[in-house]
């Protein structure tokens, strides 16, 4: 039983009490002979001798011993970056410089017509099993599920993913990055980890389990628990260099006990998905390069592109998508670059380099891993794939933004506010997204980018392959037409096995793709293998078979139904690749087919029902928790940070924070913190007083409480109530804030609070400490609590809360 001191307050009217709580721990567990599991060998699998004198015997080792790799398997190194379309890096001609993805571009084979989903989450899927996405419960983002077998947001038994293959075979399986494939309510210590890399098939993981995170300050997880980063940007710190630190002492650890074992390596860095951050030096190198704008690029780009034979001749470029007065797809419009004013143009220009400096930066330090490869005498034998999950990214909105949370929360960015950060653009200080313009020139020659799955701007994604032992050509180009679906069976084909039948007495879905390693031998045109490959995301939908593209005109989270009602438009994209030349009146059979075609693939892959509803009508879907919703928390000190899918939610409501401490005239530090600079509260004690900051999307300066009195020794009750009155502008939440110690009122005051989340990427509720980014600038972090004792925090918080909907379904759809 566990005693919790409560105190009687008569004037303290947040005062709540926290009875006693008793956990009866119960062991019941039996283990009774028909309910074991039996891993032992059966007498039919030893072909020994037992008798009664070991002498007399005769052991068999065969059947304990864990499988090998076929003789000769390479090791596998896949680096899958986030948010980059076909007209960025420098291999495909654009202008951001990537030495590592040159080189390897040198020496193996660069694809002009590999494709992906449309989204992270689903073409991460589909790179893990071989399947298509809706045959792994992967529709869209994970935060997006709903009850349909396409779309249910779990990777079932029926789709064994490769790492469970090759770990069964002999391989060491190492995950280094990005993981977007656990539903968000199992992102906690306590929650289901059936999901979690570990138990799929992956021997390590170092990363992050998100859409996105903070490079400066990112929320980590090591195996299968939260950890702190090991260094702050002053004294160096940048994930992209973390993660290569890890993938190296991996490789190293795994080569100083087992190098005959080939290894499987997947490397997601967090470039090139928002936050766009970067040493300032890499930034600077883009000095100027992007100031002619993106309707400049893109036209710049195409021709570029075609030079460098990644497209025909006489490929036409697209029309950006121009300005609509569709409210719904407003987030999409591209602003002309000769309507922007001086000040517009100078800090879009900026935020290009910025997203330019982040991926070199990132390139080089995955040049580290590539270069220890060489060291170590491992590059020959390891087939290296290098690629980018989906077009680029168009959630920066038309005006790009330096803190992306203010966007998620319906706030309008400042542009004067904004050019404050001009000269600080991708450090700490800033949270920055480019405008859709960029998203639209660097997925040039296509139409559209991410998100939208019936047009190649969100689909054809770069993809390198090198292999020295396995591919003899150097330097080539590959036309075929393929698929991130295709990445599984070409991997098994390489290595020597078979994805089985049946895996764990679990029948398992035939793989969706076809092998790509016949280019390794082929001449730059051959025809592909791949026959069909459909397309569907949020709403939008498409198909491409035998050279040809059907293209369903249909926003996605556009929220206007009437499938049937669709156009579809016809592209023959086999002489037409940046679909250019609409010919479904032309042709009307040939799209009737296609459009038939469509529908065999989705009854056969589970994509129905199409779901274009908006991103607010479908956050308020009721999706299954282990942990359901209460309105009062306890938390305790120390304990690593809870995400904020799974924390206390104060937003839209009124709420209180209660801590009991013993004090002494050494105490200081935080007793709870949620956020970070770019959004949070915090309730700490500085110089013997209280205070309780709220910082508002970072917005300057902080509303800040602090006591009209010190601290004195001993116990104390100590806590915060905010009371929401009414719904601000923009759907924030406007009340009074009053600050106690014990009885005593010792702060009050006006305030406002956020109506959707604190944070895109991390920053958990802690409790003792804060973690990451300092929600407030009067303390750096951690600023762990000392010189006391902190019992617990308790949160409680009241009533229906308001909710901004699409401020909060911005938030949950974009950050992907």
């Amino acid at each position: 039983m566990m005693k919790i001191q409560t105190f009687k307050l008569k004037t303290f009217p947040l005062a709540f009490v926290f009875g006693l709580l008793a956990f009866g721990i119960v062991s019941c567990v039996q283990n009774k002979s028909n309910e074991a599991v039996d891993e032992t060998v059966s007498e039919s699998e030893f072909k020994g001798k037992i008798a009664l004198d070991i002498r007399d015997s005769e052991s068999d080792w065969s059947a304990y011993t864990p499988k090998s790799a076929p003789e000769g398997a390479p090791n596998v190194l896949f680096i899958l970056y986030d948010d980059t379309g076909l007209g960025a890096w420098s291999p495909y001609g654009g202008a951001i410089n990537m030495p590592t993805l040159n080189k390897l571009a040198e020496s193996g084979l660069t694809y002009t017509q590999w494709h992906t989903t449309a989204l992270c989450s689903p073409t991460r899927s589909t790179i893990q099993t071989g399947r298509n996405h809706h045959l792994n419960g992967m529709a869209a983002i994970t935060e997006a599920a709903d009850g349909f077998p396409g779309s249910n947001g779990r990777m079932g038994p029926e789709v064994t993913p490769l790492s469970k293959i090759l770990q069964d075979n002999g391989y060491s399986t190492f995950w280094v990055g990005k993981n977007h494939n656990v539903p968000e309510q199992d992102v906690a210590s306590g929650g289901s980890k059936k999901q979690w890399p570990l138990q799929m098939g992956w021997d390590r993981f170092y990363g992050f389990i998100g859409g996105e995170t903070n490079q400066w300050y990112p929320d980590l997880i090591e195996d299968n628990h939260f950890i702190e980063a090991p260094a702050t940007p002053e004294e160096g710190y940048h994930l992209s260099k973390d993660l290569a630190d890890h993938a190296l002492a991996m490789l190293r650890d795994q080569q100083a006990t087992n190098p005959s074992k080939p290894w499987y390596m997947w490397y997601n860095p967090g470039a090139n998905h928002a936050p766009h951050h970067a040493p300032k030096e890499y930034i600077d190198k883009y000095k100027g390069k992007f100031d002619g704008g993106y309707d400049a690029y893109r036209e710049w780009v195409t021709n570029e592109m075609i030079k460098k034979g990644m497209l025909p001749e006489g490929t036409v470029n697209t029309p950006m998508n121009p300005m609509r007065e569709d409210v719904a797809q407003a987030i999409d419009n591209v602003r002309p670059w000769d309507s922007l004013n001086d000040d517009e143009k100078k800090l879009f220009a900026r935020m290009a380099e910025v997203y330019a400096g982040f991926s070199e930066y990132t390139d080089v330090q995955v040049g580290r891993v590539i270069d220890y490869l060489e060291e170590s005498g491992q590059i020959e034998n390891t087939i290296i794939l290098y690629a980018a999950d989906n077009g680029a990214s168009g959630e920066g909105s038309p005006n790009g933004s330096v803190n992306e949370n203010k966007f998620f929360n319906n706030f309008p960015d400042e542009l004067s506010e904004n050019m404050k950060y001009l000269d600080v653009l991708g450090g700490p200080e800033t949270y920055e997204h480019y405008p859709t313009g960029w998203a639209s020139a660097f997925s040039a020659p296509f139409k559209m980018f991410k998100r939208y799955s019936q047009y190649a701007g969100g689909t054809n994604d770069p993809l390198v392959i090198s292999w020295p032992k396995g591919i003899k050509a150097r330097g080539e180009i590959r036309n075929q037409y393929h698929h991130s679906v295709d990445i599984v069976p070409t991997l098994l084909e390489v290595i020597g096995l078979e994805m089985p039948e049946e895996y764990n007495g679990v029948k398992q879905v035939p793989l969706s793709g076809v092998s790509m390693a016949y280019t390794f031998d082929a001449e730059p045109n051959d025809p592909t293998k791949k026959e069909v490959q459909y397309y569907a995301m949020l709403g939008s939908r498409g198909i491409w078979k035998d050279g040809w593209k059907a293209a369903a005109v249909h926003a996605p989270l556009s929220g206007q139904g009437n499938f049937d009602n669709d156009d579809w438009e016809l592209y023959h994209v086999a002489v037409d690749r940046s679909e250019s030349n609409d010919l479904a009146k032309e042709n009307p059979e040939k799209l009737q087919e296609l459009i038939d075609a469509w529908f065999v693939e989705a009854k056969k892959n589970n994509v129905l029902p199409l779901d274009d509803r908006s991103a607010a009508e479908i956050l308020t879907i009721e999706r299954p928790s282990q942990e359901p919703a209460r309105d009062r928390y306890i938390y305790y000190p120390f304990a690593a940070s809870v995400p904020e899918g799974n924390a206390v939610n104060i937003r839209g409501r009124s709420y209180k924070i209660l801590t009991n401490v013993e004090v002494t005239n050494k105490t200081s530090g935080v007793l709870f913190a949620h956020g970070s600079r770019f959004g949070g509260h915090s309730l700490f004690i500085k110089n013997n007083k209280l205070y309780y900051v709220y910082n508002f999307l970072g917005i300057k300066p902080e509303q800040v409480f602090e006591s009209n009195i010190t601290l004195t020794p001993g116990k104390h009750t100590l806590g915060m109530e905010f009371t929401r009155e009414t719904a601000g502008p923009n759907g924030e939440s406007v009340g009074v804030t009053k600050l106690y110690i014990d009885e005593k009122l010792v702060a009050e005051g006006p305030m406002k609070t956020q109506p959707a989340k604190f944070t895109l990427s991390g920053d958990g509720l802690c409790v003792g400490y804060d973690s990451g980014d300092a929600v407030s600038e009067l303390y750096p972090t951690p600023s762990t609590f000392s010189g006391g004792k902190l019992d617990f925090v308790g949160v409680t918080v009241e009533g229906t809360p308001y909710v901004d909907l699409e401020a909060e379904a911005k938030r949950v759809m974009m950050s992907q």
